[in-house]
């Protein structure tokens, strides 16, 4: 009788392995939605419309990309987990939703088990600029000119942004205490920088570039593991002597729980290569990414890896929600 249910059992794994495959090579057969947790216009919409456009051509059916703002992205997260698992409602899986926002308020949804990653896209690193009154040549410098200040200050994105956590760790690590100038995100922390309202801050990469090359800020580091092929004589927060300083904000694609592992592979698999092609990384390039297509274990990792490091950094600043 053992016997009979192993090979019964067995007899429906084949079946079920069988059936996923199947709807995997007809997929899909109609739209797909790629929800984006912010509005349209800015970094991770623009990522959002080129894998769309991508998966379009390869798929030869329309990936459209839909934006679903408010709370935060919280709004879109809950859609997308309560969506049919059947590869037609997809997410633009941003670092802020996967790994802060749920260690500072009270979310619907779990960033792990509420959803089946597919594969990482593509990371922004930031850059440690300053205004270029700022004495500081280095990062290190800028350590020993905050020490001399009365009352330093940085721009932040906002409380509980990744902008403004990643000067956070920065303070954590190096026992600094700088005051937080909560801004909008944006233009409005650039702007401040570089009017020399505000001395310093940590901002997207892509939006320093640009500024650096005109002299109205001064790049002292980018917190890369890699230099910038942007800016190859900017040297990477670990390599100006702090150790495993390594921050970067990311976009990927995942589906929700229960989607048919066939299909997730399937896309996956297509994400990977549109990043090896070198139109579409030249078109991330200039957006200020540096490509990643990993596979979704891969991705599933960064995401556990990610929401514990940012987890704690909320925790030490004592940022959740009480």
């Amino acid at each position: 009788m053992l016997r009979a249910v192993l090979q019964a059992g067995t007899g429906f794994l084949a079946v079920a392995v069988g059936c996923s495959a199947a709807v995997a090579q007809t997929y899909p057969d109609r739209p797909v939605k790629i929800i984006v947790p912010y509005a349209a216009g800015g970094n991770t919409d623009a990522i959002s419309r080129l894998i769309g456009a991508r998966l379009s051509e390869v798929f030869n059916q329309q990936f459209v990309v839909e934006n679903r703002s408010g709370a935060s992205g919280a709004i879109a997260m809950e859609g997308v987990k309560s969506a049919a698992p059947d590869g037609y409602t997809l997410l633009t899986y941003p670092l802020p939703q996967a790994a802060i926002l749920p260690a500072m308020i009270k979310v619907k949804y779990d960033p792990i088990a509420d959803y089946a990653p597919i594969s990482n896209i593509g990371f922004n690193a930031y850059i440690l600029a300053v205004n270029p009154k700022v004495p500081a040549k280095t990062a290190n410098e800028l350590v020993a000119w905050i020490k001399s200040q009365d009352k330093p200050t940085y721009a932040s994105g906002g409380q509980g942004s990744h902008m403004n956590l990643s000067m956070v760790l920065f303070l954590q690590r190096t026992g600094l205490s700088v005051a937080a100038v909560h801004l909008r995100g944006g233009a409005e922390p650039m702007n401040n920088i570089v009017a020399g309202h505000i001395p310093m801050a940590f901002m997207n990469a892509s939006d320093v570039v640009q500024q650096a090359s005109a002299g109205t800020v001064r790049a002292l580091a980018v917190t890369s593991k890699e230099r910038m092929p942007q800016m190859p004589d900017l040297p990477t927060m670990t390599e100006a002597g702090f150790k495993d300083y390594v921050v970067t904000t990311w976009n990927g694609l995942a589906a929700p729980a229960g989607t048919p592992a066939a299909i997730v592979e399937r896309l996956s698999a297509e994400v990977q290569k549109a990043v090896k092609d070198p139109k579409f990384k030249e078109r991330l390039s200039g957006l200020g990414v540096t490509p990643i297509g990993n596979d979704p274990a891969e991705f599933a990792a960064e995401i556990k890896a990610d929401a514990k490091l940012w987890g704690d950094v909320v925790r030490a600043a004592g940022l959740q929600e009480k």
